[in-house]
């Protein structure tokens, strides 16, 4: 797990400012976020679909919300995931689920086509991260969510939950060695 820090649009106030006019001023930040925000909701629920679906209502939302956004209160992108994560955790009430966690939008990557034994050894590899990942309680799984689907930074996550920053970077720590212990092969010490 990288930790990836991500940047707003160098004309990003501009274009929102735009927006909340002219609709189709949107399309760059959408560009801009679509995939973060996709993986966040994939994070969160299992079904593809149901992640799809989840983006599409959380961009219809901003769009329609976004003259409630306040540059002063915070950066756009810690504004947006605070929209995604109400999305998400309002479909996950009305459904009743509870497994938030999928790698499945991370376990396909473009490039040459690997050895059938490099695929096989990396779904098995995939397989026993996401057991170890389910094994992580409610509250461990949104903030690995946020943290690299979302690719959000401690203080931002902290601002979206409620949580310190300190207390934030303890439960991913925490998150994260209950991962590696379960994925290390017996034995074996990092």
């Amino acid at each position: 797990m990288t930790d990836k820090t991500y940047t707003a649009l160098p004309n990003e106030l501009a274009l929102i400012a735009d927006a909340k006019t002219d609709p189709g001023a949107f399309a760059e930040v959408y560009d801009h976020y679509f995939a973060r925000i996709y993986n966040y909701a994939r994070y969160r629920v299992i079904d593809p679909v149901a992640a799809d679906d989840l983006t599409s209502e959380v961009f219809e939302r901003v769009l329609t919300k976004l003259h409630t956004y306040r540059p002063a209160r915070g950066p756009f992108s810690v504004w947006l995931f605070a929209v995604a994560r109400n999305t998400v955790n309002a479909e996950l009430r009305r459904q009743k689920l509870r497994q938030f966690f999928s790698l499945e939008a991370v376990r396909h990557r473009p490039g040459a086509d690997p050895d059938p034994s490099e695929v096989a050894d990396q779904n098995e590899t995939y397989r026993e991260l996401l057991a170890a990942v389910r094994g992580l309680s409610e509250r461990e799984r949104e903030l690995i969510a946020l943290k690299f689907a979302g690719g959000l930074t401690n203080r931002a996550i902290a601002k979206m939950t409620g949580l310190t920053e300190n207390h934030v970077a303890v439960i991913l720590h925490r998150a994260v060695q209950r991962i590696r212990s379960e994925l290390e092969e017996p034995g074996e010490h990092s």
